[in-house]
């Protein structure tokens, strides 16, 4: 069975229920409420589980919807329905503002900045007069089409519902897409998405206005299902019980978060019968046993239950996707470089950290078609010289030009647009993800499908132009058939050549590889020192840092030897290998 037939099947299944004889209304209700927390709950499967950014905040902008329902129908007159788009803007421009001061935060500041900002409009809701205080607003209109009037909870459970469908496939097609492999590739690291061409801050901001937007809309169908609002439902604890259920059900699944919202509301409202009948007592002991529960799943589970069930689930066989040629891929935009002037040159490169000086003055030149070598023992400053090339990190002083142009201090992403991709030390692919998933990341900049594109799958066209391109770059350094075997599962050199293919993905004038052979078997690495000679040919220039002397030798046309952040020594390979400076310096014994 598809994946996508099992879906199909879940929602047939959902509709039925109220057409269950003798089905007592309670449940009915329950799963209304289930409803509307899973909708809460996807913006932070979105937000948090693929995005990466803790929000202690959602319940702020349920009530946004909430109360923007409540005080223009009752007020203003306004159809419930006019209400609707209201509501998402008013929350997305409200999700704007905070996001633009939150999101700079990093690290345990983002949450706690949310739990502010929902502790301080907590507080506004119920002390001022526009929002009718702690006593709430009352006299909501159902929601009505026609003569059909939605105003008991067997009526709205349709509507809840259907419109969930609407945004697990919304959310499904927008984590599918070019913009929510970018949200994706926030999990990989800030550094390696913008090395690639991602603007971070524009996808963080997508997710977290996307995730309050869901908000927003469950707030809007609460206000009508319940017919008034109070402060109390968009509390900060109402902000826990959400991250609660992302994180039961399985953050990074979009299936989790209604598992997670349909356990947490269903063992809720269990406990809260049975735990006062068995202490004796009145309290909200289901807190007391949410914290057990939570500590539980972190130790045994830390991805949440979905993931172990769609494990036993083997039967289910997800939606496929063709590699396929499916035309020609558009260039990113950049500028050609000047023919006249080497493709990069560094002059007088210098990088202070503190009192630490990592460069020291380096000058050298990359030219069209060259493969040059950065060689030097541990801590010589080669892999800070890359950050300093592709704008990872700006320079003390000195300079920097590709194709006569300076570039010094330009970002990662207008770097990448220049032409000049890279790899990395440290291997920085995102985990989720397949490898082609992974690969396609570095065609981010060739593409040019946005958000709204990806939700409504208008930008098939483009996606299957971009897999095809990725595809074609994993056959091209032998890896093709591991295409959907995901990341993590490839060894340690393999994930590197996997980067190379992304890398090539950008279709760049100048390939940056950071020890490219590290990790590799023998026969691999003569597979790698043949494919680096094959992009040569193919007029690509190549600057790369590694410490198998062997490979470097017999592969460079010309190597720069630093030390102590300063260049030591240049030249082609039988001249480094015959200093002296370099031999007692670095290759030692090796002649």
């Amino acid at each position: 069975m598809s994946a996508r037939l099992l879906q199909v099947a879940a929602l047939a299944l959902c509709l039925a229920v109220p057409l269950v004889p003798g089905l007592p209304s309670f449940w009915i209700t329950l799963l209304n409420y289930i409803g509307l927390y899973a909708m809460v709950t996807l913006g932070l499967v979105v937000l948090t589980g693929v995005g990466g950014m803790t929000s202690f905040g959602q319940a702020m902008f349920v009530g946004f919807g909430a109360y923007t329902t409540a005080i223009a129908t009752t007020r203003y007159g306004l159809s419930p329905w006019l209400t609707l788009p209201l509501a998402m803007l008013t929350t997305g421009f409200c999700a704007w503002i905070i996001g633009v001061v939150t999101l700079r935060l990093s690290g345990h500041y983002l949450p706690l900045g949310t739990i502010a900002w929902n502790v301080a409009l907590f507080f506004i809701f119920g002390n001022l007069d526009f929002f009718a205080r702690y006593d709430g607003i009352s006299g909501i209109p159902p929601l009505t089409i026609g003569s059909i009037v939605f105003s008991d909870g067997a009526s709205m459970y349709y509507l809840i519902w259907l419109t969930l469908a609407v945004m697990i496939i919304a959310t499904q097609n927008l984590l599918a897409s070019r913009v929510g492999r970018a949200i994706r590739a926030l999990r990989g690291g800030v550094i390696a998405a913008e090395a690639f061409g991602v603007d971070t801050a524009r996808a963080k901001m997508l997710a977290f206005i996307y995730a309050a937007l869901l908000a927003a809309v469950s707030g809007w169908l609460y206000a009508h299902l319940q017919r008034a609002v109070n402060p109390t439902p968009f509390n900060l604890s109402a902000s826990i019980e959400y991250l609660l259920m992302a994180v039961v059900g399985g953050a990074g699944s979009v299936w989790g978060a209604i598992l997670g919202a349909g356990l947490v509301t269903v063992v809720r409202d269990q406990l809260q019968d049975i735990l006062p009948r068995l202490l004796g007592a009145q309290g909200n002991f289901e807190t007391i046993a949410f914290g057990i529960i939570l500590v539980a799943i972190l130790q045994t589970a830390r991805e949440g239950l979905w993931p172990h069930i769609a494990q036993l689930a083997s039967w289910v066989k997800p939606a496929g996707r063709s590699h396929a040629a499916a035309g020609a891929l558009a260039p990113c935009g950049r500028p050609e470089p000047q023919a006249a002037a080497p493709l990069l040159e560094v002059v007088g490169l210098r990088k202070v950290f503190g009192g630490l000086v990592a460069v020291n003055d380096v000058s050298f030149a990359v030219d069209r078609g060259e493969i040059v070598g950065l060689i030097g023992p541990n801590g010589a400053g080669k892999s800070t010289t890359f950050d300093l090339i592709t704008g990872i990190s700006p320079p003390t002083a000195g300079e920097i030009r590709f194709g006569g142009e300076a570039i010094a201090g330009e970002r990662s992403r207008a770097v990448a647009r220049r032409g000049i991709a890279r790899t990395f030390q440290h291997v920085r692919l995102v985990p989720s993800m397949s490898v082609i998933e992974n690969v396609a990341l570095g065609a981010h900049l060739r593409g040019r499908a946005g958000a709204l594109a990806g939700i409504t799958r208008l930008d098939q066209a483009e996606e299957r132009r971009i897999f095809a391109e990725a595809a074609r770059q994993l056959g091209r350094v032998g890896l093709g058939e591991m295409a959907d075997r995901p990341a993590t599962s490839l060894a340690l050199g393999q994930q590197r050549i996997v980067e190379i293919a992304r890398a090539l993905c950008l279709d760049p004038v100048l390939l940056l590889l950071d020890e490219p052979a590290a990790g590799l078997r023998h026969r691999e690495k003569a597979e790698l020192a043949e494919l680096l000679r094959r992009l040569k040919g193919e007029g690509l220039s190549i600057l790369l840092v590694e410490h198998d002397m062997d490979f470097v030798m017999g592969l460079t046309d010309r190597l720069v030897v630093m030390e102590f952040g300063t260049k030591l020594a240049e030249g082609d390979p039988a001249t480094v290998r015959a200093n002296p400076a370099v031999i007692d310096a670095y290759l030692g014994g090796v002649t």
